[in-house]
């Protein structure tokens, strides 16, 4: 069976009702923030046992991890099978201004920990991780965004890449700060310095200066080679805890190297590839040849049924 009899299959699958969800990058956008605020609980779960959540503050964030997952995925369900629009986005600015508002509340208490008292590089390291909380700022942002903007336009795609770019600072900054706080000690801790600014430079692009699809197909390359760091790191962090000496696995986890910190990379892999693959109907093919995303993109019938150009 030829290529031209498998485009129009293709065209038949993506667009059968009972599979709207894979047209839909609003929803993915959706799913994507209450997933996380969901993992995000687990995370501040650990991350605050290791002083016993020993004051109330610490609770927040916790509390708000498990509720907000709750309320999305109720009004989810309400938008995308009801058909019923106002909870879904009353609800959803009600939640994204609160998690804006956890996220740098959570910034100023953890610098409050010790920078603030120092003022010091050294205090800035050795704080409470200070950019952690962000991870709040940017979903808020990105249920403002998926309200406030049209989801079918090159504007949106350039948000999404832009809240993308900013989670991948956010991981450069605490892997620098989380690496130093022990010297570097093995080498294999540069690397998601190093691979945290490459991406966060390669995502710059599309935002400051117009690109082809073929760039595009440089920026995936780059976000699939951070998922695999991420994963990597997940490995090396477990394996450094599962030497270290303790009492039970649980206290291994809580004191030694975060285990789920280095999945940010590729959980920030799936953010970063719905902004290119919502940009590619507004971006150009090369003078020469096809991109393989353009490819992709053409054989799955998304440049007609999916995103119609603005």
């Amino acid at each position: 069976m030829g290529a031209n009899n498998l485009l129009p299959g293709m065209q038949r699958i993506v667009a059968n009702p009972r599979i709207r969800w894979a047209h839909d990058p609003q929803l993915w956008v959706e799913l994507f923030v209450t997933m996380n605020l969901a993992i995000l609980a687990v995370d501040i779960y650990i991350a605050h046992s290791v002083n016993h959540f020993q004051k109330w503050p610490e609770y927040i964030p916790l509390y708000f991890s498990i509720c907000a997952p709750v309320l999305l995925a109720l009004v989810i369900a309400l938008r995308w099978i009801w058909n019923f629009l106002p909870p879904w986005r009353d609800i959803g600015y009600l939640i994204g201004w609160l998690s804006i508002l956890v996220g740098l509340a959570g910034v100023l208490y953890h610098l409050e920990s010790r920078f603030f008292l120092d003022r010091t590089l050294k205090s800035l390291t050795y704080a409470a991780p200070f950019a952690a909380p962000l991870a709040y700022t940017g979903l808020g942002f990105l249920l403002l965004v998926n309200r406030m903007v049209e989801v079918r336009t090159s504007e949106w795609a350039r948000w999404v890449i832009l809240l993308a770019l900013g989670g991948f600072f956010g991981n450069f900054v605490l892997s620098l700060t989380d690496h130093a706080a022990n010297g570097f000690f093995a080498h294999t801790e540069w690397i998601p310095v190093i691979s945290s600014a490459l991406a966060t430079g390669f995502l710059l692009v599309p935002l400051v200066t117009p690109v082809t699809r073929r760039y595009l197909d440089l920026c995936m390359a780059v976000m699939f080679a951070q998922g695999a760091v991420g994963v990597l790191g997940f490995w090396f962090h477990m394996q450094a805890n599962l030497i270290e000496p303790g009492a039970s696995l649980w206290d291994k986890l809580v004191n030694g190297a975060p285990p789920m910190a280095p999945l940010l990379f590729p959980n920030l892999v799936g953010l970063a590839f719905i902004g290119i693959w919502a940009a590619l109907p507004h971006v150009p093919e090369p003078p020469v040849g096809k991109s393989w995303l353009g490819t992709a993109y053409a054989w799955a019938g998304a440049e007609r049924q999916w995103f119609p150009a603005d």
